[in-house]
Order: C-alpha cells, then sequence, then structure tokens
C-alpha cells in the first residue's frame, strides 16, 4: 500500500509541524492502518499498568511495542512512514490523536474542527485550512471525551454543549449532535505561553508609543478601564499588558470564566468560574465570585470578561473604593459597550431605572478602549474614550484617540492613521495628582500606517 500523505520526521526535521500545512490529507487506508495499530496496541498492552510508570519510560515502550507491530505488517513502508505513523499512533494513546501536530506549533492560535474532514487553524490573524482529518464522527468524539474527562465533565446527548480547558491553559468548546447537525464540532482558543509584551505591541502597531503612555498612567493612576471589541480582537491579550503596569506593592484579585490572564506581579489571588456538575448542581458563577472578591480585600479586580448579571456588582466595586479595576466586554464601539452594560445592568436588577443604570455606567467607568481585528489579520486600538459623566440622560463620552482606516493595499494589508483627537482627557488631573506628567506631545503625534 502507498500512503498519501507526505511524511515527515520529528526528530530529522525541527520544522516538520509547518510541513504539515503543505502535506495532502492521508488516505483511508493509511488512517485504517494506523487504526488498527492502536486497536491491536491496546488488545496487547495493560495501559493501566504502564500509567504507573515514568512519563518517558512509557513513551518508550509503547514506541518499542508499535514498532513491533508496525514489523508485523505485511504493508510496505519506508523508514520515515513507520517514523510517522508511530509518533500518530503514540498522539492516540497519550495525546489528542491528529491535532497535536497543531497543538505543538506556536503559530496556531485557534484549532477550529467543523467536521472530521474539515479542519481550520487561524495563524497571524488569518484562518488556512489543513490536511489534517479523523477518521469519523466517532473518532473526533472520542477525542472531544477525552478533553472533558480530564476536567471532571461529560459531554453526550442529555448535555451536547462543553466548555473546558486544556493543561496549557487552552480554551476548549465542543457541540456533539444532537444540537450539532453535521457531527461533533470543537474548537480550541489558544494563548501563548510566554504574554505578549507592550513593546510588540507598538512593533506591530496595534497601537502609538503615546496611546500606550496614557494607557499606562491610566492604569497606574488606578482609573477603571473597560476594554471592548469583538471575539478574538484581542481584549485578554491586551488586559494582561494593561494589568502588567499595576504596582507589585497592590492585592490583586482576578476573576474568569476560564483562567486566561498570565499576571506577572506576586500578590495575586485568582478565581475561576465553576460549571455544574453532572448532576447540574454545584455552579459558581462570576456574579457570585465578584460579590466573594469584595471580603478578600482586593486593592484591584480584574475580571477577564462581563456577560452578565455581573456587571452590577462590577460597576459597584469600581463606585466603592475599588479604583484601578479592568475588565473585558464585548461591543464594537464604546457607545455600543456602554449599551451593553445598560442591558446586563438590568438583567441583574429589572428595578433600576435606566438613568440610574447610566448614573452608575458614568460614575464608575473612566475609560473605554475599544480594539478590533481588521480583514489583513492585524489587532488595532481603534478607540481610547474617555468616559466625562452625565448630560441629562445621557453618558457623555469624548474620544482621546482614534484610528481611521484609510484603504487597503493591494497585498491586502489595512492602510490607516492613528489620530489624536486633541482633547486634553478631563482625567488629566487625576494623572498629575498620583504624579505622572505626560508631555503634551502625547495628544498631538499622529502615526501613518502605509
Amino acid at each position: 500500500m502507498t500512503t498519501n500523505f507526505a511524511v515527515t520526521s520529528k526528530s530529522a526535521d525541527s520544522g516538520w509541524v509547518n510541513r504539515l500545512f503543505n502535506a495532502q490529507a492521508p488516505s483511508p487506508e493509511y488512517q485504517e492502518l494506523k487504526f488498527a495499530l492502536h486497536r491491536k496496541l491496546l488488545e496487547r498492552i495493560n495501559l493501566e499498568v504502564l500509567s504507573a510508570l515514568g512519563g518517558e519510560r512509557v513513551r518508550g515502550e509503547i514506541r518499542a511495542a508499535v514498532a513491533k507491530l508496525l514489523e508485523e505488517e505485511s504493508t510496505p513502508l519506508s523508514r520515515l512512514e513507520k517514523e510517522r505513523i508511530t509518533e500518530e499512533v503514540l498522539n492516540e494513546v497519550f495525546g489528542l490523536g491528529p491535532l497535536e501536530p497543531l497543538l505543538q506549533d506556536p503559530t496556531v492560535s485557534d484549532i477550529l474542527v467543523t467536521t472530521p474532514r474539515l479542519v481550520y487553524v487561524e495563524r497571524h490573524g488569518k484562518l488556512h485550512r489543513t490536511p489534517v482529518e479523523f477518521k469519523d464522527n466517532a473518532h473526533l468524539l472520542r477525542i472531544i471525551e477525552k478533553i472533558v474527562s480530564r476536567v471532571g465533565r461529560r459531554v453526550d446527548e442529555s448535555s451536547p454543549l462543553v466548555d473546558a480547558r486544556l493543561p496549557d491553559g487552552s480554551r476548549v468548546n465542543a457541540v456533539i449532535p444532537p444540537v450539532a447537525v453535521d457531527g461533533p464540532l470543537l474548537s480550541i482558543r489558544r494563548f501563548r505561553r510566554d504574554p505578549i509584551q507592550a513593546e510588540e505591541l507598538v512593533r506591530n502597531l496595534s497601537l502609538t508609543e503615546g496611546m500606550l503612555q496614557v494607557a499606562q498612567a491610566c492604569v497606574k493612576a488606578r482609573l477603571n478601564i473597560i476594554i471592548s471589541g469583538g471575539t478574538g480582537a484581542g481584549k485578554t491579550t491586551l488586559l494582561n499588558v494593561l494589568s502588567g503596569y499595576i504596582p507589585e506593592d497592590e492585592r490583586i484579585v482576578t476573576i474568569e470564566d476560564a483562567a486566561e490572564l498570565q499576571l506577572r506581579q506576586t500578590h495575586v489571588a485568582r478565581m475561576e468560574a465553576r460549571p455544574p456538575n453532572i448532576e447540574g448542581q454545584g455552579a459558581i458563577r462570576i456574579r457570585q465570585l465578584v460579590v466573594n472578591a469584595l471580603r478578600m480585600r482586593p486593592d484591584r479586580i480584574v475580571v477577564g470578561e462581563v456577560r452578565s448579571e455581573e456587571a452590577l456588582d462590577m460597576l459597584q466595586a469600581m463606585n466603592t473604593g475599588h479604583d484601578g479595576s479592568l475588565t473585558t466586554i464585548h461591543a464594537n464601539s464604546p457607545r455600543d459597550a456602554i449599551g451593553r452594560l445598560e442591558v446586563m445592568v438590568g438583567m441583574a436588577n429589572a428595578n433600576m431605572g435606566v438613568r440610574s443604570i447610566r448614573q452608575q455606567v458614568a460614575s464608575a467607568v473612566d475609560l473605554f478602549i475599544q480594539i478590533a481585528r481588521f480583514s489583513d489579520g492585524s489587532r488595532r486600538i481603534t478607540h481610547l474614550t474617555e468616559c466625562v459623566g452625565m448630560e441629562g440622560d445621557q453618558v457623555t463620552t469624548q474620544d482621546i484617540f482614534v484610528f481611521d482606516k484609510t484603504g487597503v493595499r493591494e497585498d491586502g494589508r489595512v492602510l490607516g492613521r492613528f489620530r489624536p483627537t486633541g482633547i486634553r482627557p478631563k482625567f488629566y488631573e487625576r494623572l498629575k495628582s498620583a504624579g505622572i506628567q505626560l508631555a503634551t506631545s502625547v495628544f498631538q503625534t499622529a502615526v501613518e500606517i502605509h
């Protein structure tokens, strides 16, 4: 049998993961051979006994067993093909099967399994189809069950939606039939092992040096900041960067749906929401954690994302002595973010009038930072917007910096201009009282992207 797959050796080629994207999809015969070896391996070896041994020793034992099984096969295979199939069988036993090469590629930020035959990844902000395939729906479902069982969750027809987290912190969402029409769906959002630095954001033209200085000063002066943007725009990444400017001598309490923040300070108390158990009991919501955080003597509260009733508790925390708190919200603009906050606070307390809700927002939030992902995959901060206060029944805001998109180059690169509006923010006096001096030129210098 000739396998219809470009075979590479991990040991022989350090770029084997990248070359995967140029390979052809595995043939049915290749898939069948791999699964036949896997079945034989499970029949001959007691994996429970081997699991008690050291990790590398176990892999060595399994590798030797697979090599022996390959020698018994009548199908002629080259040395590289044998190495490849051994590696894939090991991935089936110890890892997540066909997904392992993608999880080892640091340039992959999202893995999206649409059907067993359609696996996409996001690299550098752009989607690419990969040659990775699962044998069938049952194979994909087995990998999903492997992921969720590690965190004590289950997925079946009675509970077809599940969120989980991989050991490296990657966030996993899975949907199975009958909710998923064409077979199981799997999405994995990955995070960098080394947190992105502010200088890298400036170098990538996600914002200008002046915008960074203003944002940094706002964090140090304990202004309340909300980062808004769409899915995958880079809100959590920006939250990580800004939280790095919180002084080391402050106590920080972080609250997240899935632990993603990578704060570098020492005094950080981390909490994570908990989903319901198999019986549908025991869920711990973000709102409960925000309320509990107020009893933990925090200097700052950092919430990964507000998406529901916890918005009211977050605003009240900002208004009651926990200045300098940060969070993110899904919204297309700062004005939309205010509208979403109004809706979420209304969910928490239906008896609050619209004016009362807007007063809560206006008095709690000092700065909105809007971030967006563009068609070329780049992420840029499009607005630094100050929340000024109330004027009549409306929350008033003023833009300090904006990004104006001016066009698209032939190669697809988005052109534009980071433009200061020339307005000196009202919180400038708060910065000065905190001992922070910003040059006037910060609010006057524009940057073009060619």
